[in-house]
């Protein structure tokens, strides 16, 4: 598989322009997200992907972490489980609680 972006992604992406604090950074971030969109048709949330979902949340609960404050960043996680493919991001930490159950790779 070559780059691939799920769905969940595309959610976060949304969620900034939406919440965007200023007209450049709004503009600056639609941009980015319209080149996404054309560059990539998203990975979807299956029935697989929500029970890897579910297995990662509980891994976070029984870890001692909220996965209720990641629910995002576990629907790209399990994604990438499903996929069998390494998960790309700008920020480790967001899923260091269960980096042992996924390739996870700074972007």
């Amino acid at each position: 598989m070559e780059a691939a972006i799920s769905v969940a992604s595309l959610t976060e992406l949304h969620f900034g322009v939406l919440v965007a604090s200023d007209d450049d950074e709004r503009a600056r971030r639609t941009d980015r997200l319209a080149a996404v969109e054309a560059a990539f048709d998203p990975l979807p949330i299956t029935a697989e992907v929500a029970r890897a979902w579910g297995r990662l949340a509980a891994a976070v609960t029984r870890r001692g972490g909220n996965p209720r404050r990641r629910q995002i960043d576990l629907a790209i996680a399990a994604t990438a489980v499903v996929e069998k493919v390494p998960l790309l991001t700008r920020d480790l930490a967001d899923l260091l609680i269960v980096d042992d159950l996924l390739d996870v790779r700074r972007l």
